[in-house]
């Protein structure tokens, strides 16, 4: 639910989309997942977007984050130019800006918890690498660093993927359902996880219905038949 009193350290939105659209084709249907849809994320805000199927919201954060590109419109991360460029140098600021925690997970079977979230910076190569002790101490999971996914719970799998989208610092945080498999406790305590970066400065998007309900938002926006409003 909105109430959360925003605290915007910037004029200037850190993550800002304008005239997205994006049809989906299967066979011979079309589908408008996302019609003419402008939006901007500030630094110091709490942003959710619900929407009438879980495929628009979903679809408008892989836009965002520069991981699909849409049919027309432009978006702009740090007042960069993301959409439009190469894949290489959309990843490249994927990188740089945004951390992003997808509904599939972004933690890798094979790792432990602190190589998962020591992983990240080494893929862009010009950061020092996180504090992993700190940035897993903030999200009070310091105690499962040797830990791998498998061994986590449904509460500490989704700190530990909201850690991993945080070791680069990024200005902007984007978060496709991260609640969805969660209790009503576990969920409203990475609420306030989530609220407490962007009281921090950081730029944070949440998708999901239950986040509409949930979440301390500043503004809670929806996307229905590919429209957006608040």
């Amino acid at each position: 639910m909105a109430g959360a009193a925003s605290t915007r350290v910037s004029v200037e939105p850190a993550l800002q989309a304008s005239g997205l659209s994006l049809t989906v084709r299967s066979g011979d249907a079309e589908t408008a997942v996302l019609q003419d849809v402008s939006v901007g994320v500030y630094p110091g805000e709490l942003v959710v977007v619900a929407g009438s199927t879980a495929s628009g919201p979903s679809t408008l954060l892989s836009c965002l984050a520069g991981s699909q590109e849409p049919d027309a419109g432009t978006v702009w991360v740090g007042g960069t130019r993301l959409s439009g460029e190469s894949e290489q140098a959309r990843a490249r600021l994927r990188a740089r800006w945004i951390g992003v925690v997808p509904t599939s997970g972004n933690l890798f079977a094979n790792l432990t918890v602190a190589q998962n979230v020591q992983l990240a910076p080494r893929l862009i190569g010009d950061r020092r690498p996180p504090d992993t002790m700190d940035v897993l101490s903030r999200l009070g999971i310091a105690h499962r660093f040797y830990a791998y996914p498998g061994q986590l719970s449904p509460g500490e799998r989704a700190r530990a993927g909201l850690a991993v989208a945080l070791a680069n610092d990024p200005a902007v945080l984007l978060a496709d359902d991260p609640t969805r498999d969660l209790d009503v406790a576990t969920e409203a305590a990475l609420f306030d996880e989530l609220l407490e970066h962007a009281r921090d400065g950081k730029a944070v998007l949440v998708a999901g219905h239950r986040a509409a309900d949930a979440a301390p938002a500043d503004r809670v926006l929806v996307l229905d038949i590919g429209r957006l409003s608040e």
